[in-house]
């Protein structure tokens, strides 16, 4: 079912209702759609939502400049519309940070985090990297910089062998408006100090994934994450790059899966 809160939020409840909620959120220029590959998988054992964040899909624009702080209120606001008192969070990119940020601003609300492909403090080199990306979109829009992207994100012969995946990616990122979309790939590149050392500390069980080809948020970047977070697990996936959610499904979900029914105590 497809819904939207009364701060603009469009969101998609599926699976059982009366069993643990898992709440999904996307990365930087991609919406909730990016989940198809994930949420059925999750579907038997729980309650799951998929949302688009603010600027993204068919959410509202942001309603002030965007920050981590935003989106972790949007997230709130999402749970508070829903009845939700607490769920397992699951964070892709820039929605790893998001999920990182929730879990200190209203750790009583997160029963577990998932971060996927999620950066940590980055090199100078690959700082200015990114605040090269962020100035090429804000002068030339996201057209400007998708190409480099389904690059970063996807192996060479996934690209070559799916290009079905490859336009659909693409029409995701090109559908950003050009006037929001640098303003939220600035929170990419500037709001890892928010959520670097994290005060208060994050305690929830947590698993840190990433592909051992996934340069720009890679296992060092997973290793950091993770031992910042007391008891965080990490798991990587060889030979994959960013959005391995999408190329080996199945290789994402099952590490997802197994954490998940740990978690909340359902036998595999």
């Amino acid at each position: 079912m497809i819904s939207v809160t009364p701060q603009g939020t469009q969101f998609e409840i599926s699976g059982p209702q009366n069993q643990p909620t898992v709440i999904l959120i996307h990365g930087l220029g991609l919406n909730s759609a990016c989940w198809q590959w994930t949420a059925p998988a999750l579907n038997n054992h729980f309650q799951t939502i998929v949302y688009d964040l603010y600027g993204h899909g068919k959410s509202a624009p942001p309603p002030s400049t965007p920050d981590l702080k935003l989106f972790s209120d949007q997230l709130k606001h999402l749970m508070d519309h829903c009845d939700i008192e607490q769920a397992t969070i699951i964070g892709f990119s820039l929605g790893g940070m998001i999920a990182r940020r929730f879990a200190q601003d209203v750790p009583t609300q997160v029963s577990g985090l998932g971060i996927l492909h999620s950066p940590h403090q980055r090199s100078a080199a690959a700082q200015s990297a990114i605040l090269k990306r962020v100035k090429q979109a804000k002068s030339d829009g996201p057209a400007s910089t998708v190409e480099a992207a389904l690059k970063r994100w996807f192996t060479e012969d996934y690209r070559i062998e799916n290009p079905d995946v490859m336009d659909l990616v693409r029409s995701w990122v090109m559908a950003n408006d050009v006037s929001i979309y640098h303003t939220i790939y600035q929170v990419l590149a500037d709001g890892i100090d928010e959520i670097t050392r994290p005060h208060p500390p994050i305690t929830c069980a947590t698993l840190v994934i990433t592909g051992d080809e996934d340069y720009g948020n890679g296992p060092e970047m997973t290793a950091a994450i993770a031992n910042e977070i007391q008891g965080a697990k990490t798991h990587i996936l060889d030979g994959l790059r960013h959005m391995a959610l999408a190329e080996s499904p199945d290789r994402m979900n099952a590490p997802l899966i197994e954490f998940l029914e740990e978690l909340n105590g359902i036998p595999s």
